[in-house]
């Protein structure tokens, strides 16, 4: 009777990656031998191991990108199920869910999460997209800003109003432009005033009203503040 095949962790992956690289070092090493005998006080296997590294995940971004741009179309069209799973019937083998799978130490890959994250959103699959917001780590300030306000929005859509003000806060905090900031002050505040935080909200809006007073939003502060008792 055939066993059932054991599924291979990312972790495994990452693993199997490294020794690869381990092995691809120390044949360079072998094959210039005499080079490395003229470099003293270097850990120069570390350095090769480190360089092969990075080069292989050069590749693998690039590869992670070029399949990134075929799905987000589907994305933009609502087309979130073939987004998520691939178009195969129309060229396109791998969608969203495989491109984290097989590229998720990228930049590519954790772009490429981010829209998964918002595509389990739409889908109302709130828990799974709340898994892929928090997992996302990105170096760009305003995407970073948008996984941390698409978690707050998934605690907001589970009714679960404080945690949502905290996250939609630091969402604010992270990215103080007026292009983000002003929306997540302004959902901080209401989700505070959900949770029972009325004095917390009411700090968020005059927030908002002092470092934006020229966002649209600002404009409906006032309204707030006679409606929480200011």
């Amino acid at each position: 009777m055939l066993k059932p095949k054991k599924k291979i962790t990312k972790k495994e992956i990452k693993e199997d990656r490294l020794v690869t690289t381990y092995f691809e070092a120390r044949s360079w090493m072998d094959a210039n031998r005499r080079l490395v005998g003229y470099i003293v006080g270097i850990p120069v296997l570390l350095v090769v191991v480190l360089f092969l590294w990075n080069l292989n995940l050069r590749e693998s971004n690039e590869k992670g990108m070029a399949k990134l741009a075929k799905v987000t179309s589907y994305y933009d069209q609502g087309r979130y199920d073939e987004a998520i799973n691939g178009a195969p019937q129309e060229g396109v083998i791998q969608g969203l869910a495989a491109i984290v799978n097989e590229h998720g130490n990228t930049d590519a890959g954790q772009i490429a999460k981010l829209y998964l994250a918002n595509c389990y959103f739409a889908k109302s699959d709130y828990q799974k997209a709340l898994e892929h917001y928090i997992d996302a780590e990105l170096d760009d300030k305003m995407l970073a800003a948008s996984a941390l306000a698409g978690a707050a929005a998934c605690h907001e859509a589970m009714n679960r109003h404080e945690e949502a003000a905290v996250l939609f806060e630091k969402a604010a905090s992270k990215n103080m432009t007026g292009l983000q900031a002003p929306e997540n002050l302004h959902h901080a505040a209401l989700n505070y005033a959900l949770s029972g935080k009325k004095e917390r909200a009411v700090e968020l809006l005059k927030k908002l009203k002092k470092e934006f007073p020229e966002s649209t939003l600002a404009r409906d502060v006032d309204r707030y503040l006679v409606q929480y008792g200011v």
